[in-house]
């Protein structure tokens, strides 16, 4: 083996080895810009459907007993309240419950102080429609939200998931109104 087979080798060795890599690395791109989608989607998904579902509950009292479902109809907060107990008053913890954002955790106080829901959020937008589908700032009026969350990674995995973020919407109409 001569001093030039050896060169001809180790070159063809340094281009396999930065293939392999730049592959490799490739790879962990993917990978990690995958990982922040499905994070973003299941923040989402998680405060969209515990909203929703207090949202559409609100307002449920025990016969004969009368009361907004929505106290507080602000951009980025909601106030709502349930008769839980059936006692036909909101008195104790549990039947106000105050949506928010505080930078980037979305809250839910129901009485014990704003507990973390979910972190990783960009955004939070509440519009307010009144039964004829028009937009009013009367929390008496209200009949449909519409919430527009927008998540980001919380923890990325690496410099190649940032940026990564996704917007989601839905209507959710107060079934006790």
């Amino acid at each position: 083996m001569s001093l030039a087979d050896l060169l001809v080798s180790l070159a063809v060795l340094g281009l396999v080895m930065t293939s392999t890599v730049a592959v490799l690395q490739q790879g962990l791109q993917a990978y990690a810009f995958g990982a922040a989608r499905v994070e973003v989607q299941q923040s989402a998904r998680i405060a969209l459907v515990r909203m929703a579902g207090e949202i559409r509950g609100a307002g449920y009292s025990a016969p004969g007993a009368s009361f907004d479902a929505i106290t507080a109809a602000e951009p980025t907060r909601i106030v709502l309240q349930v008769d839980a107990n059936g006692d036909g008053k909101i008195a104790g913890n549990g039947e106000t419950v105050t949506w928010l954002l505080r930078g980037t955790i979305l809250r839910r106080d129901a009485g014990g102080g704003a507990q973390p829901i979910v972190n990783g959020v960009r955004s939070l937008a509440f519009v307010y429609l009144d039964k004829d589908g028009n937009v009013t700032p009367v929390p008496g009026a209200v009949r449909t939200v519409v919430i527009t969350l927008t998540t980001e990674p919380d923890h990325a995995a690496s410099a190649f998931a940032a940026g990564v973020a996704s917007t989601f919407t839905t209507d959710v109409r107060l079934r006790n109104r």
